[in-house]
């Protein structure tokens, strides 16, 4: 058995080393690891060739979805941005006040949390961290703002990705999770519903103080003294947005569906806040701002200099808004994109009859026993989000009535955007596959998968006090892949199967598994690169990476917490809840 779980363990620690240890891309290291699990099964697991290129595919195919996924919200984004309604709505929170705190919450939690909804894989902090430099932030703190804003927002970010795909799909793909949820009188989909749901009542317990706290983390290592004072003073107007968040967006993930919560928490919290700070409540009496530019350290700033024009949407895009900046554009025609987009994924997953048509053969690409193995996998493009993304982006053109070349620009960089999450998420999930099918090939060892293996042995590890641990695991994991997404698809199965050994409720282990994997971003290298690059401060990753630890502690500490309490002294709680949602 030690040999199993050395070999199991093996494609994990080289993704560790090779991305952690050595900083290599994940579009460097995600191939090897693969390469490396293909050996494991073939030489430990006793997986034929056949089965192991059967795996891969399947893993190939669930990228694509993905992809199709990441390509309309950043084909939707994108075009927003040609067509200046992306600055305007940037416009209508920054004018409200020019105090730094209130533009930290504006902008670094409802308007990143809400892009985390729409478009996800990064793009909340590459997208507002030039928008704060760009009203006059210090580079390093508005990255900071940034990343930590919007980490609440991540599990259901890319309209749900996380979980539908992240979650739904792979334990649909192996048959002992299947067996199990359907022992329990549900479906995959069911199950993935629970799962979202208790996810985000641990980020609703946890991260309705994100505002404070990424006020308080601007204000302290950013201001001229280090005094926490500054954002104690604001902490109604923090606490006011964090729950104006929460509840629309803890409500959504239990009476909708996984797609929905960031989006409509964010755009409700919006409509709350934006007209009460308008009216004059809780707007701070002093206004905050940073030290003279001439006092701040060179570690806060790059090559772009704070409140240069270059330092907005556009820079951080490579692209050219429209010729007035959008300010001729009112703000409801600048949301009216994504606000399609709601309308659009609620029609078509609340109706039966939508939802049946755009889930029949015609729009579903399936490859049923794969290589002549009993593997199949399907890319439902049609039901998918991305559909929807992409009809929202060409609405958009006549809308804002787009120029030829704007329409290019938008989709070029669509394009080019995709490239490295392509090479990435191809050969991860196709090396989580490869080691979640890995017990179902003839002549397998009688342990299980390798993920089966490895779960089993953390769980006797660990004993009772797992739970406390689940959501750290997929922080681990997301750090290491970059990916709340990817997270999930490597250890969802895992923590369903360590859940099943140790008799815990697998909704509670699996629902701080989706949590973790979204904390993890605040410490994942791909994410603060691509942040830092939108800034001119590339170099200063290890300096983002300890300061976002102090928000990961506290997160997957206070998650563990209520796990645990879930889990142990509100056992008899679950089941009456489960009924009445």
């Amino acid at each position: 058995m030690v040999v199993e779980i050395v070999a199991a363990a093996l494609p994990l620690l080289i993704v560790a080393v090779l991305i952690v240890g050595l900083l290599w891309p994940a579009t460097r290291a995600m191939p090897i690891a693969w390469l490396v699990a293909l050996g494991v099964g073939y030489v430990v697991w006793n997986n034929p060739p056949d089965y192991l290129a059967a795996a891969s595919i399947v893993g190939v195919m669930t990228a694509l979805e993905i992809l199709w996924i990441v390509f309309g919200a950043l084909a939707l984004l994108y075009t927003l941005m040609q067509a200046g309604a992306f600055e305007r709505i940037n416009q209508g929170f920054a004018t409200i006040s020019d105090d730094r705190r209130v533009q930290v919450v504006l902008l670094g939690f409802l308007l990143a949390t809400f892009i985390e909804g729409a478009a996800g894989f990064g793009t909340p902090a590459a997208v507002v961290a030039p928008l704060l430099l760009a009203l006059g932030f210090p580079a390093l703190a508005a990255v900071i703002a940034a990343i930590i804003g919007h980490i609440i927002a991540v599990t259901y970010g890319a309209v749900g990705t996380p979980i539908i795909v992240g979650i739904q799909e792979p334990l649909s793909s192996v048959s002992f999770t299947q067996e199990a949820i359907s022992s329990q009188g549900m479906t995959v989909a069911e199950y993935s519903v629970q799962v979202a749901a208790w996810a985000a009542t641990y980020h609703a317990l946890v991260g309705f103080v994100m505002p404070l706290f990424a006020v308080g983390m601007v204000v302290y290592f950013f201001g001229e003294e280090r005094s926490i004072q500054p954002a104690v003073d604001v902490w109604p107007l923090c606490l006011f947005a964090g729950i104006s968040f929460a509840i629309p967006y803890w409500l959504s993930a239990w009476f909708l569906t996984a797609e929905f919560p960031s989006l409509i928490g964010s755009m409700v919290g919006a409509a709350i806040v934006v007209p009460t700070l308008r009216a004059g409540y809780f707007l701070p009496e002093e206004e905050w701002d940073f030290p003279p530019r001439e006092e701040w350290p060179s570690s806060w700033v790059g090559t772009i200099e704070p409140g240069e024009n270059g330092a907005g949407t556009g820079a951080a895009s490579g692209t050219a808004a429209a010729a007035d900046g959008g300010q001729s554009m009112t703000l409801l025609k600048a949301w009216s994109p994504y606000l399609f987009l709601v309308v659009l994924l609620v029609v078509t997953r609340v109706f039966d009859p939508i939802t049946e048509f755009f889930n029949s053969s015609l729009f579903v690409i399936e490859w049923s026993s794969i290589l002549g193995t009993p593997h199949s996998a399907a890319i439902a493009w049609g039901h998918a989000p991305g559909m929807w993304l992409v009809v929202s982006a060409l609405v958009a053109i006549p809308l804002f009535g787009m120029s030829g070349g704007q329409i290019s620009n938008a989709w070029r960089e669509a394009g080019e955007k995709i490239v490295a999450p392509f090479i990435a998420l191809v050969f991860v999930i196709a090396m989580v596959q490869v080691m979640l099918l890995s017990g179902e090939a003839p002549g397998a060892p009688a342990v299980g998968s390798m993920i089966e293996v490895l779960a089993v042995a953390t769980a006797n590890a660990f004993g009772p006090v797992y739970p406390a641990i689940a959501a750290l695991i997929g922080a681990l994991a997301a750090a290491m892949t970059g990916s709340n997404t990817t997270s999930n698809i490597t250890f969802g199965a895992f923590q369903f199967e360590a859940a099943s050994e140790l008799g815990l409720p697998t909704q509670l282990i699996v629902g701080g598994q989706a949590v973790g994997g979204a904390i993890g971003n605040l410490i994942a290298i791909h994410n603060i690169v691509a942040a830092l690059a939108t800034v001119g401060l590339v170099g200063q990753e290890g300096r983002v990476m300890r300061l976002n630890l102090i928000p990961l502690v506290y997160y997957a500490a206070f998650v563990g917490f209520w796990t645990m309490v879930f889990v142990y002294v509100m056992p008899d709680v679950l089941p009456s809840i489960f009924e009445v949602f």
